[in-house]
C-alpha cells in the first residue's frame, strides 16, 4: 500500500492561487501555458499538482467544495440547538458560494467531471441536512417528517442555487435563496410549540 505524499507548501499556495482565480474567471478558457504566465510558474510546477488542464480543474473545484465543508463543519461547531445548527449551516452555504463567480459556476455544469464533485458535495450537504432534521425531530423541535425526503429536497435546491437556475428564475441572488430556503425548512419543520 502507497501512501500519498502530501503537497508541498508551494503547492498548496498555488492550488489557493488556482483557486482564486478559478473563482473569479472560470476554467475552461484557460490553457497550461496562460494558467502557469499568471500565477509566474512552469508548466511542470502545474504537472506536479495534476497531469492535465482538465484534471486540474477537478483538483481545484473538489478543493474548493472540501473547503466549504470543512468551514460549514467548523462553523456549526458546538451548537446545540438543531434549528440553529440548520441555520447556520445553510448560512454558511451562502457565505462560501457568494465567493464563486458565474463563469466558474457555468464551467462547473458544463464540464462533466467537475459536475460530478459538485454532485458529490451536493449529496454530502443533503446527508448532513437529514442528519440535522433527524436530530431536531427527535428533540422535538421539528414536527415528524420524512427525514430523507426533505433532505433531498433540499438537496434539488441547493443544487438549483449553485447552478444558477433559482436565482435567474426568482431574480434572486445566491444568499436570498439560501436565506428563502433557510426560512423555509425552518418554518416548515417547526412544531406548534416553536410557531407560538
Amino acid at each position: 500500500m502507497t501512501s500519498r505524499r502530501q503537497p508541498t507548501a508551494r503547492q498548496r499556495a498555488l492550488l489557493s492561487e488556482l483557486e482564486a482565480l478559478f473563482l473569479a474567471e472560470g476554467f475552461s478558457q484557460f490553457t497550461l501555458d496562460d494558467l502557469a504566465a499568471r500565477l509566474r510558474c512552469s508548466k511542470s510546477t502545474l504537472y506536479a499538482l495534476a497531469p492535465s488542464k482538465e484534471q486540474l480543474a477537478v483538483k481545484v473545484v473538489t478543493h474548493f467544495f472540501k473547503g466549504a465543508a470543512e468551514l460549514l463543519e467548523e462553523r456549526i461547531a458546538g451548537i446545540d440547538d438543531a434549528r440553529k445548527i440548520l441555520g447556520e449551516y445553510l448560512a454558511g452555504i451562502s457565505e462560501y458560494l457568494n465567493r464563486a463567480s458565474a463563469a466558474f459556476m457555468t464551467d462547473i455544469a458544463e464540464f462533466a467531471p467537475a459536475r460530478d464533485a459538485y454532485q458529490l458535495n451536493s449529496r454530502a450537504a443533503a446527508a448532513r441536512i437529514r442528519s440535522f432534521i433527524d436530530r431536531g425531530v427527535t428533540d422535538g423541535v421539528f414536527r415528524e417528517v420524512h427525514a430523507r425526503l426533505i433532505a433531498e429536497m433540499a438537496g434539488l435546491i441547493i443544487e438549483g442555487i449553485q447552478t444558477g437556475v433559482i436565482g435567474q428564475r426568482a431574480g434572486v441572488t445566491d444568499a436570498e435563496a439560501f436565506t428563502a430556503l433557510s426560512e423555509l425548512l425552518l418554518g416548515g419543520l417547526a412544531t406548534k410549540n416553536v410557531l407560538n
